[in-house]
């Protein structure tokens, strides 16, 4: 993506898609914590998140093939530790579509519990252990990309570009989650029927 920046436009938009990530999952934990309660801010803010996901997915995806097609600039600035790269990064990868097609396949389905439940709750546990330690990866270099773009001296082209497909997911995910959440109706009541 040249005309965001490059590899570092690239970094610093996948680290501020990361921290809004982070917002919306801290949220969504919260909701985890008290699942019966919190049901219908779970699923909205699961819809919510897809599309910040997406863009998460993109942006590295767009590194992992730049990298892998042998693009110049991408090439001189290596690819991610091995580990990372080859076991951490696919787990991520597949634990969250599994997690997102479970969970919006299950608002499809009239609530049972059944296989799909079991699926979302057993993605989920890959998935976090996945996620936590890519977070943990990543951490000591997000607030440096993030804020790259604030300070003047060090802004990259596009900075406004960048913010922009944040917001815009975001956005975009509250519009999703507010189309799509009617279909939520039947696991609502389900719960409610269960305290």
């Amino acid at each position: 993506m040249p005309q965001l920046g490059g590899p570092e436009g690239n970094a610093r938009l996948t680290s501020m898609t990361a921290v809004a990530l982070l917002v919306l999952l801290a949220l969504e934990g919260v909701t985890i914590l008290f699942i019966r309660p919190l049901i219908s801010v779970h699923v909205f803010v699961g819809l919510l998140l897809v599309p910040p996901v997406a863009l998460k997915l993109a942006s590295t995806g767009w590194r992992f093939a730049s990298y892998y097609a042998g693009r110049p600039d991408y090439v001189a600035k290596g690819p991610p530790q091995i580990v990372l790269r080859a076991v951490v990064a696919p787990l991520v990868v597949v634990s969250t579509f599994a997690l997102f097609g479970t969970g919006i396949a299950m608002l499809a389905i009239h609530p049972r519990g059944g296989p799909l439940l079991g699926l979302h709750k057993a993605s989920f546990i890959v998935w976090v252990a996945a996620t936590g330690v890519h977070v943990l990866a990543y951490i000591p270099r997000l607030w440096r990309l993030v804020s790259g773009d604030v300070v003047a001296a060090s802004r990259l082209p596009s900075t406004g570009l960048r913010l922009g497909l944040v917001v815009a997911a975001v956005a975009a995910g509250g519009l999703f989650a507010a189309g799509s959440f009617h279909l939520a109706s039947p696991w609502l009541d389900w719960v409610g029927n269960r305290r």
